[in-house]
């Protein structure tokens, strides 16, 4: 089951050139995922972005998850012999 992001990601013309952001900030997905890929734990990541909740990080990990889902088709895995 996928946690539900939308009450948590917007996107909107006017905030950030409509770049998904955490409802309610002007932090990017892209900002925090790239903070993540870098090493930063969760706690770092809070911290260094106090406007963020446990919640809303966890929404933007689900909706980076569905969003690969989406553009990045997996092909079919080759049969083990």
């Amino acid at each position: 089951m996928t946690m539900n992001f939308k009450p948590y990601i917007t996107r909107d013309p006017t905030i950030c050139g409509g770049e998904p952001v955490v409802t309610g900030t002007r932090v990017t997905v892209r900002t925090i995922l790239a903070s993540l890929a870098e090493g930063m734990s969760d706690a770092e990541v809070l911290a260094d972005f106090p406007t963020l909740s446990p919640p809303a990080l966890r929404a933007v990990i689900a909706f980076a998850a569905v969003s690969a889902e989406e553009d990045l088709p997996l092909s079919a895995m080759p049969a083990l012999a």
